[in-house]
């Protein structure tokens, strides 16, 4: 049983999921995989209470430049279209 028995925007049904969320602080960029409650009818993703809090403590390390334990992955590039 999930937390949410209908999902709160479109009344569809939500199903536990891992899914890949992109956290931005400052000029760095992080990907984590989490568990989260997914819609299956429009994707609204919903996470717990915990996990929102490991992506504000993930956010203030990478606005503060402390990646220490961040496994790097590759370079951003913005492109100009």
């Amino acid at each position: 049983m999930t937390p949410f028995e209908k999902c709160p925007t479109c009344g569809g049904e939500v199903v536990r999921k891992q899914t890949e969320k992109l956290l931005r602080g400052g000029v760095n960029l992080a990907v984590v995989t989490v568990d989260a409650e997914v819609c299956l009818h429009c994707g609204e993703r919903l996470f717990s209470v915990d996990t929102i809090r490991s992506f504000e403590k993930i956010r203030g390390k990478l606005d503060r430049q402390q990646v220490e334990g961040f496994e790097p992955i590759g370079r951003s590039f913005r492109v100009p279209i």
